[in-house]
């Protein structure tokens, strides 16, 4: 949403004033772009939600993603396939599976062909928790050095407030309020 308003504001300006701002473009990638809830998979995950087992935080602990994995809401089939109609659990699980592993729902599907749900919700949870570990780990290394943060923080806030002060003396000119 921000960024949706971001783009329409500069959009906007620029159509009128001139090219000023630039346009942010979003970094997401088709896939993987929209993360289901685990117990819920007709709504979106999202960290907001009261029931903390709908969601995954990316710097959370691999015992913690994976409990969360294992109490994923599926069906009560066994067929592990896409079917985001009639199998939205296991759907979404195939989606988050194939994002993480850089692989396509199909090879998901196929590597997982015959297994039992219990074996792909652990599977799935292994590889969310691979995936976020150098997150996580970076994170942890980032917070136990606080003068490090502090110092970054003091010089990006020099530099962020002279492009600020540039950007508006150039949207004060533009709009007509410097001559």
């Amino acid at each position: 949403q921000h960024l949706e308003l971001a783009r329409d504001v500069a959009i906007r300006f620029n159509k009128i004033y001139g090219e000023t701002f630039t346009v942010p473009e979003p970094l997401i990638s088709k896939q993987g772009a929209k993360v289901m809830s685990l117990q819920e998979p007709d709504k979106k995950m999202s960290k907001s939600d009261q029931n903390a087992n709908n969601y995954v935080l990316i710097i959370e602990q691999p015992d913690i993603i994976l409990k969360k994995f294992k109490k994923a809401v599926t069906d009560s089939g066994s067929e592990i396939r896409f079917d985001p109609e009639n199998k939205p659990g296991i759907s979404n699980l195939l989606n988050i599976y194939s994002t993480v592993k850089d692989i396509s729902v199909a090879q998901a599907e196929q590597e997982f062909s015959g297994a039992r749900y219990g074996d792909f919700k652990i599977a799935v949870g292994t590889a969310v928790a691979e995936s976020l570990a150098p997150i996580r780990e970076e994170y942890e290394r980032l917070m136990a050095d606080r003068a490090y943060l502090e110092g970054i923080l003091r010089r990006n806030s020099v530099r962020a407030r002279e492009i600020a002060e540039s950007t508006k003396k150039d949207v004060y000119e533009r709009v007509g309020l410097l001559s």
